[in-house]
């Protein structure tokens, strides 16, 4: 019998139909010759993502929050000892605390909340999420713009768009193309441990939005020459749109403020 297309919009679940697309994906969450030892998987709908990540993880917890689909997950990879089919929301469960991936086709409405526990837990290592593209392009700055949320990490996290993929190849069919946001926490962060807490009090001033401008907004905590320097020093038109500034030009710009 189908699942009912009312049940799985309340769930926003959209499930990977296409097996090549679900083979994409598990290649970008665990590039060719790595072999991940813990990995979360955030949504496993019917295992279409798990069946393919499995083989590359030497533990997999399959998230799946839908009971309907938890026996059947059961069922399915019984006989694949590595793969523990977890019931209930991911939203739930307590980062673990050795090295861990996460991967997933993440429910649409539930992005940010996914992506924020994400970014939470202290030992993850990397994250590759399927959302909606539009979510994908405005953080990874593929709009030629860039987020909050995504300057805000930069120091410590990798934001990339790594893939595209067209929504016929999900059921039942969403309202938009989904994107494969790639998250990697940096092996060595480009600032030190000391100089974060001035870097996010630098960045959230700069998108408050006070004053009119982003020169405007730093103005309000540093002198006006100093704002200067810095955006000469950056290469920046006072004029610009603070969405326009990448995280590069910020570092640039933390650097000069800051020293």
């Amino acid at each position: 019998m189908a699942r009912p297309t009312h049940i799985s919009r309340a769930l926003s679940q959209n499930f990977l139909a296409d097996r090549a697309t679900a083979e994409y994906v598990a290649r970008l969450a665990v590039p060719q010759g790595r072999q991940v030892p813990l990995l979360l998987e955030v949504g496993a709908g019917k295992g279409a993502l798990t069946a393919k990540l499995a083989s590359h993880c030497d533990e997999l917890h399959a998230h799946e929050i839908d009971p309907r689909l938890v026996p059947k997950l059961r069922t399915r990879f019984s006989t694949t000892p590595q793969v523990h089919v977890v019931a209930g929301d991911f939203m739930d469960t307590r980062p673990p605390r050795t090295p861990f991936s996460v991967a997933g086709n993440v429910p649409f409405s539930r992005t940010a909340d996914i992506v924020d526990w994400c970014l939470r837990a202290p030992a993850l290592t990397d994250a590759t999420l399927l959302t909606q593209l539009e979510y994908a392009r405005k953080r990874t700055g593929d709009y030629g713009s860039w987020t909050l949320l995504t300057v805000r990490t930069w120091p410590r996290y990798e934001w990339r768009l790594v893939g595209r993929v067209d929504r016929r190849r999900f059921s039942p069919v969403p309202r938009v193309d989904a994107g494969i946001v790639r998250i990697e926490r940096r092996r060595t962060p480009l600032l030190e441990p000391a100089a974060l807490r001035d870097w996010r009090h630098l960045v959230e001033l700069g998108f408050s939005g006070v004053g009119g401008s982003l020169h405007a907004s730093l103005r309000r905590a540093h002198p006006r020459r100093r704002v200067d320097a810095a955006f000469r020093a950056a290469c920046l038109d006072p004029r610009v749109l603070v969405g326009e500034v990448s995280p590069d030009h910020w570092l640039r710009l933390h650097e000069e403020l800051t020293s």
